[in-house]
């Protein structure tokens, strides 16, 4: 069984700059994986490639078995692709933006119809499918778009920031949609700046800085690959002088953050023992101790180099 997407040593040249340079990667059918760089690292150009707007000066992608080089049409039928900004005509009604992109994906007119009013329901969008587009929210289009790109019902799909600029409500939505989506089967290309969110939905993510893949795996082995130097947060029932924490066994540095105390340790069972001990010995208790975990966000800004 072929993978939804098979990258292979693509590379992409402009004139003297190399913006992807020979990267290979796959996604598995089912899977929900999120493509992270900063700006100008090859993001774009990847994903353009993949979806057959670029084409590679060397290298294949496959889609769903299909080459994207030498037999696009075939792969372009397998995916939807819902982009940063809306497509959606603004002079058309959502029924007639959805029954048109039924058409070209060469539906018949009652499967089209059919296809319009389910995606039209589940999207929360029938109240207002006789209304033209431009007069939707933002939330109401991204809805819609990520419509248009199902209405043949692809096995895969494509998304750039579903989320951007959406209020929390709108992008909770879409969110709950793409995992709905993908329980049914659907495979999910994500590229987003959001750290919170491809934690959060994805299986695996690649990461890719000037051009070249520097990092692939699921969110949370990418945490586990930062240093262990671990983050404690801790705060007593009284004020304590910071020469309290000076010697304590297994912190090393210490620094005060309103009523609490972040430490850093090299040693979190120690360090956490110690606190204890010390909260006895002083006849303290502790209101609150937290060890903080590596974020996504902490390994992007390593392998990247602080960019974002």
């Amino acid at each position: 069984m072929p993978d939804a997407i098979s990258v292979i040593n693509v590379t992409k040249r402009f004139g003297s700059l190399t913006a992807v340079n020979s990267i290979s990667f796959s996604v598995k059918k089912g899977e929900i994986f999120g493509f992270l760089g900063p700006n100008g690292a090859g993001k774009t150009t990847t994903t353009r490639m993949l979806t057959g707007v670029l084409k590679p000066d060397f290298g294949d992608v496959q889609i769903l078995g299909h080459s994207m080089v030498s037999a696009p049409l075939l792969a372009k039928q397998k995916f939807g692709v819902v982009p940063e900004t809306s497509n959606a005509y603004p002079d058309l009604t959502a029924w007639q933006n959805l029954m048109f992109m039924g058409e070209l994906y060469g539906l018949g007119s009652e499967h089209a119809k059919e296809r319009t009013l389910y995606l039209l329901q589940i999207f929360d969008l029938y109240e207002h499918a006789q209304k033209k587009v431009q007069s939707f929210s933002k939330g109401m289009k991204q809805r819609l778009i990520l419509a248009m790109a199902l209405i043949h019902e692809p096995e895969l799909i494509f998304l750039d920031e579903p989320t951007s600029g959406l209020d929390v409500s709108s992008a909770r939505m879409i969110l709950s949609m793409l995992r709905e989506m993908n329980s049914r089967g659907v495979t999910i290309f994500l590229t987003t700046h959001n750290m919170d969110e491809a934690n959060t939905l994805c299986h695996r993510v690649g990461i890719i800085r000037s051009g070249n893949l520097i990092a692939i795996d699921s969110p949370e082995k990418l945490k586990d690959t930062l240093d262990k130097i671990h983050q404690i947060e801790v705060s007593f029932n009284r004020d304590i002088p910071e020469e309290m924490l000076r010697n304590l066994p297994g912190i090393t540095t210490f620094s005060r953050f309103g009523d609490k105390w972040k430490l850093s340790a090299q040693d979190k069972d120690l360090a956490i023992r110690s606190l204890v001990a010390l909260s006895e010995h002083e006849g303290m208790s502790i209101i609150s101790l937290n060890t903080l975990a590596p974020t996504l966000d902490d390994v992007f800004l390593r392998l990247t180099g602080g960019e974002k």
